[in-house]
């Protein structure tokens, strides 16, 4: 359980999509985010000035805020040698003092007048690389078992830099958001632990329920 006092809000990031060439053809995407100042309404499936290119892979109900930590964005930057600023992994909410790989899916967090759901963790796409400008990025970024989170937005209100983290309530469960993600991408004979997980998204459930036919 993270210390109340410690885990908080560092950075709250917003972005529209925006057109650019990949490969010598037309692409979009809103993986460019950059802070803001104030505090931010979360609505629906989105914070206020936030937007995803495309819905079905990177938006949603299950997919409305994402979060990264600040102790994993500085691992990369060492690893990497390199700044990264905040906003640099796509994310809405740059954390600190909550470790985000290791939420349980299903934990709520009460973030100001928001309260988030922990829903599944971020796979790496090519807009990723993009992003880094490096394609090579992404396989270092699914070795490093550190995907950050995806949360639902359960209540709505606003919420902004320096905002404290609770969390409010945790599912007697023990799969995490780097569970989900370390079965995904290495471990999948783990795949029926996903199907006891409640608050596990339709997608995912629907991917588990796939891939446990096939293996049966």
């Amino acid at each position: 359980m993270p210390d109340p006092v410690a885990a908080r809000i560092v950075s709250v990031n917003v972005g529209r999509p925006r057109e650019f060439e990949f490969n010598g053809k037309p692409a979009r995407s809103a993986i460019w985010k950059s802070p803001v100042e104030g505090r931010i309404g979360a609505h629906g499936v989105n914070l206020d000035g936030d937007d995803q290119a495309d819905r079905k892979a990177h938006g949603g109900y299950d997919k409305a805020v994402y979060a990264y930590a600040l102790e994993d964005l500085r691992w990369f930057e060492r690893e990497e040698a390199r700044a990264i600023p905040y906003g640099g992994f796509g994310e809405n909410l740059t954390t600190e003092g909550i470790d985000v790989n290791d939420a349980l899916v299903g934990e709520r967090w009460e973030v100001g007048g928001v309260l988030l759901e922990v829903s599944e963790p971020r796979i790496p796409c090519w807009r990723l690389g993009v992003r880094m400008d490096d394609q090579h990025f992404i396989r270092r970024f699914t070795d490093a078992l550190r995907p950050g989170a995806y949360l639902r937005i359960v209540r709505e209100g606003e919420l902004g830099m320096g905002d404290a983290i609770r969390v409010v309530e945790r599912p007697r469960h023990d799969v995490t958001v780097r569970d989900v993600f370390r079965i995904y991408t290495r471990d999948r004979g783990e795949i029926p632990k996903l199907l006891a997980v409640p608050k596990l998204s339709a997608a995912w459930r629907g991917w588990a329920e796939h891939m446990a036919q096939k293996q049966a």
